[in-house]
């Protein structure tokens, strides 16, 4: 029988550990994520795979916001973040700093995700869209990529929060195992 594990045999870092510890080349930016508690979650996925940072952009609630706060449970103290009034003006930072641009969206040439197979050596960026527009066409034109979860359901999204779990789950087994390991 499996005994389930208490909190201090899970051999977690520090926070101090976490901050001096070496992250994926990977950022989320959240374009005009309306709901603070899918960006709280977006923070403990970033902290729970190392990730560089998180940009919040436009109507985004910025931490010490109260619904980021309860589904972050501590992660904006461990994750880099920074804010940007225009989703144009990070992507074209991040992009001048090295990264290749991936936004998660439905498009006609998308990249389904099984597919996407980013290298340990790059550095990426993904772009998540607001809960009801989606990723803004004026990124998805200047994107590297853009990616797709393939579903065989009714509904045709996912949960913001729930499809940044899936594509950085695929990013560390693809890139980001050797980099943590």
């Amino acid at each position: 029988m499996n005994k389930k594990l208490q909190t201090f045999e899970l051999g977690r870092i520090s926070e101090s550990e976490f901050k001096a510890s070496k992250k994926l080349p990977l950022t989320l930016v959240l374009d005009n994520i309306r709901s603070g508690l899918n960006i709280g979650s977006v923070f403990r996925t970033s902290d729970a795979f190392r990730l560089e940072r998180v940009v919040l952009c436009g109507i985004c609630a910025q931490p010490p916001h109260r619904d980021i706060l309860k589904s972050a449970l501590g992660a904006t103290e461990t994750v880099e973040w920074n804010y940007a009034e225009e989703t144009t003006e990070a992507v074209g930072h991040l992009r001048e700093n090295g990264y290749q641009i991936a936004c998660v969206e439905q498009v006609e040439k998308s990249l389904e995700l099984q597919d996407w197979l980013p290298k340990s050596s790059e550095k990426w960026a993904l772009v998540l869209g607001n809960e009801v527009r989606g990723v803004q066409q004026d990124i998805i034109d200047h994107a590297d990529v853009c990616l797709e979860i393939p579903q065989f359901g009714n509904k045709h999204s996912l949960n913001v929060s729930v499809c940044a779990g899936m594509v950085v789950w695929h990013y560390f087994l693809n890139a980001g195992q050797e980099i943590l390991s």
